[in-house]
């Protein structure tokens, strides 16, 4: 210091207050660095992009965990980032009201580049006016896992990616049947659950159950929760209640099939109830692990997720071969992609048998290896 204040000619203390300042400049400067390199590091932040992807799912369920980490290896892989693009999930707060809400708020945002929705209602008209707005703006639309009633919106989105729902629906209702067959059940009622029955998904799925299950059975109710997963107890315990000859419990959302197995157990009635369900939620598996539920009809959300970024990407990119591939065909479902399907039934005891079902259509899995294809992904649910 003493060299450095003679070299300069100035007093060391004041040398000292300069190196002073120096040093903390430099200090901000490496930390804002670091802050600007850890936001461009991250796979769903949006700060360093000119023009984001955004997916707004219909509630907060684990089921969309798996969806993210396809949305987030989607971006990596189709290489966002070098076009300026960035992805990102929005997840409302499971009503209809949360969802609008929340598609009004991403219209005001001029960053918006590509928009896929899992429509919590199919038919509202109000949710497929915002994405009509949308497309009028030039964003592009898609929806992923819940689309609109394609009677009358199809037109409000462009494309729709995820699971065929009547097809799952019917095998989930084929699996209810080989499984009261196998406990000579012939006849009786049962009860379908969802978060809401007019959705696109839980409707198309209750309707192929009914086919799936056959006519010697006998639909008795569909009963919507609107995402309360209180009331999603309360609706088994409800239907239990007020019909007696069930003997089956469908859960057509993910959160209904713990739902169903805890009241079931708690009220004492599995050994008469037949009971399956969509998605393998955790909880769910440790349900089936448990005994208390017969059959899961698991879709693809990873995929969903990872499909959404590769299509709107090339929308937003203008890559017409990525839509030419992902939608080859002509015709009524020439705007439908859909993503695979597994059905999961316990590790023993199970009446149901690979030989059963179409491998190109569902793959069947015991549940310790659907476990093991969870974990390649590092996942729990799906």
């Amino acid at each position: 210091m003493l060299l450095l204040s003679k070299h300069f000619g100035l007093p060391s203390r004041w040398l000292s207050a300069f190196l002073l300042i120096g040093m903390a400049t430099l200090i901000i400067g490496c930390d804002g660095a670091k802050k600007e390199a850890g936001t461009a590091g991250n796979p769903t932040t949006s700060a360093n992009a000119k023009r984001r992807i955004v997916f707004v799912v219909n509630t907060d369920d684990p089921f969309w965990d798996a969806c993210r980490q396809g949305l987030q290896e989607g971006e990596k892989h189709f290489k966002l980032a070098e076009s300026g693009l960035s992805a990102s999930m929005e997840v409302p707060d499971g009503s209809i009201k949360g969802q609008i809400d929340r598609l009004r708020q991403l219209a005001s945002q001029s960053d918006l580049a590509g928009l896929a929705l899992s429509a919590i209602s199919a038919d509202n008209p109000s949710i497929a006016e915002e994405l009509e707005n949308f497309r009028k703006k030039g964003v592009h639309v898609i929806t992923v896992d819940g689309d609109l009633l394609r009677t009358k919106f199809r037109a409000n989105r462009k494309y729709y990616i995820g699971t065929d729902n009547v097809t799952a629906g019917e095998l989930l209702g084929k699996a209810a049947a080989g499984i009261l067959a196998s406990r000579q059940k012939t006849a009786g009622g049962y009860a379908q659950f969802a978060g809401y029955t007019d959705n696109d998904n839980a409707r198309s799925r209750m309707d192929g159950f009914k086919k799936g299950i056959g006519t010697a059975f006998t639909e008795k109710d569909r009963i919507s929760d609107e995402t309360d997963r209180t009331r999603a107890q309360e609706n088994v315990r409800n239907a239990l209640s007020n019909h007696r000859d069930l003997v089956a419990l469908v859960g057509i959302w993910a959160y209904n099939a713990p739902a169903i197995a805890r009241t079931v157990e708690s009220a004492g009635v599995k050994k008469d109830m037949t009971v399956v369900t969509f998605d393998a939620q955790e909880a769910a598996i440790q349900e089936m692990e448990k005994g208390n539920i017969d059959a899961m009809l698991v879709q693809n959300p990873f995929d969903m997720g990872f499909q959404a970024v590769r299509l709107l990407s090339a929308m937003v990119l203008k890559n017409t071969a990525v839509e030419t591939e992902m939608f080859p065909n002509t015709g009524a479902d020439a705007d439908i992609y859909t993503t695979g399907l597994r059905l999961v039934v316990p590790n023993e005891g199970s009446p149901l048998k690979a030989e059963d079902y179409d491998p190109k259509v569902v793959e069947f899995m015991k549940l310790d290896d659907f476990k093991k294809w969870l974990a390649k992904y590092n996942l729990k649910s799906s």
